[in-house]
């Protein structure tokens, strides 16, 4: 009996580190190649399930590279409230004002999407089949991370108001339970952003906005919701294991009225976007004309490293990085 009891509490502790959810990462980024004009269809098309598949190496890397957790999330709470006026969105002037290791503690997701946006670009002009496809994959990646309201919180997982799991429950339960079957992707096409890093601080900040009416509407259903149907026992991947029950995701996702549905439709049309961007910018070059076509002995060994990194990792207490 106590073996059962310990095999059902590493269940829910090991399901409960997820990022926008492996599931949705991967939706996201193949969602956005249909948004694509035909001139880059013709490269991304054929790599979709590379571009899709490797939406995920980034969290991957966190167990790697120290410092790649702080790209994935902002605290922006710790600079105190909407719209946070006394953060300068500029790097030089953030770190003036704050320095640069206070910055990487509470999070640099919005700085670091203008950074990979710069290096895809960079790829488009040097013709680069290989770096295209890989940075557009991890490109995707942290644009998507940016569009959920708990990556733009310091209480990233309900940790501070007792609602331990939430982080979960809104950005990988949700979504795997209703998008197939409920949800509508059918989004209008890409678009050039003239001032991109204007455009993901605009979405980090209706982030920082949504994050407490996610942890507010979560606890105000947790109250009402019977005790007992909170929770069930489904099967994952021929595993039994216990999370929030179909009802009572449902019955949150209704309180919400759309908003991870909206903000998955609006994180697939920002990935579409800064890939279309970066092309532009790198003037347009013909993707059925690339070199380095084939992913060299560092890529696949770093693929690897990844993939191993990931199957061996500890739970981490901060799911959202």
């Amino acid at each position: 009996m106590k073996k059962f009891f310990f095999f059902l509490a590493l269940l829910w502790l090991t399901q409960d580190c997820f990022c926008w959810g492996f599931y949705a990462h991967r939706k996201i980024n193949n969602y956005a190649i249909f948004l694509l004009p035909p001139e880059m269809m013709v490269l991304y098309k054929p790599f979709a399930d590379f571009i899709t598949d490797h939406a995920v190496d980034p969290d991957k890397r966190r167990y790697i590279l120290l410092q790649e957790g702080p790209r994935h999330f902002i605290d922006i709470d710790h600079y105190g409230k909407y719209p946070y006026r006394q953060l300068p969105h500029k790097w030089k002037d953030a770190i003036a004002k704050f320095s640069e290791d206070s910055l990487k503690t509470y999070g640099i997701g919005p700085w670091w999407v203008p950074i990979m946006l710069q290096r895809l670009t960079k790829a488009f002009k040097e013709k680069d089949q290989a770096k295209i496809l890989k940075l557009s994959a991890e490109t995707g990646h942290y644009i998507a991370d940016l569009h959920v309201p708990l990556h733009a919180s310091s209480n990233h997982n309900g940790q501070l108001s007792d609602q331990k799991g939430i982080h979960g429950f809104w950005e990988s339960r949700i979504p795997e339970l209703l998008a197939d079957t409920e949800w509508d992707f059918f989004i209008g096409k890409a678009e050039y952003l003239k001032d991109p890093a204007d455009f993901i601080w605009h979405r980090v900040l209706e982030s920082g906005a949504a994050a407490d009416t996610v942890l507010h509407y979560e606890k105000e259903l947790s109250r009402a919701f019977p005790t007992d149907q909170k929770f069930s026992f489904e099967d994952r991947n021929g595993i039994i294991i216990r999370q929030y029950s179909s009802a009572y995701s449902k019955k949150y996702n209704e309180k919400l009225k759309g908003m991870i549905e909206r903000r998955m439709r609006q994180s697939i049309f920002a990935v579409a976007s800064f890939w279309y961007t970066a092309w532009i910018n790198a003037g347009q070059p013909d993707l059925t004309r690339l070199a380095n076509k084939d992913f060299g002995t560092d890529d696949q060994k770093e693929f690897e490293d990844l993939n191993t990194a990931w199957r061996n990792s500890p739970s981490t207490e901060r799911e959202h990085e």
